[in-house]
């Protein structure tokens, strides 16, 4: 089932430096300038983590106690503690 995305035509007055900064980010991602804009607006709008990764944040957050083990000051010993695995 294919689903059509309904697009509307509309223009905004921008300021020079700030459409040729678009541009040139865009022509970086070889992409157009109105699908580069398009995601960037999307990321900004959309940016509310889905109710997985809330309950994750969630959980992490409110977690009281951590076992001592699973605690580490520096990668070092968190490799030193997994090759002993």
């Amino acid at each position: 089932m294919e689903t059509t995305i309904r697009r509307r035509q509309t223009s905004f007055r921008l300021r020079i430096d700030l459409l040729n900064a678009l541009k040139a980010k865009a022509e970086k991602e070889n992409r157009t300038l109105n699908n580069y804009v398009e995601s960037v607006l999307l990321d900004m709008v959309y940016d509310e983590p889905n109710e997985v990764t809330k309950a994750a944040i969630d959980e992490a957050m409110n977690r009281k106690e951590y076992p001592a083990e699973e605690l580490y000051d520096n990668v070092e010993d968190l490799f030193k503690a997994l090759d002993k695995e």
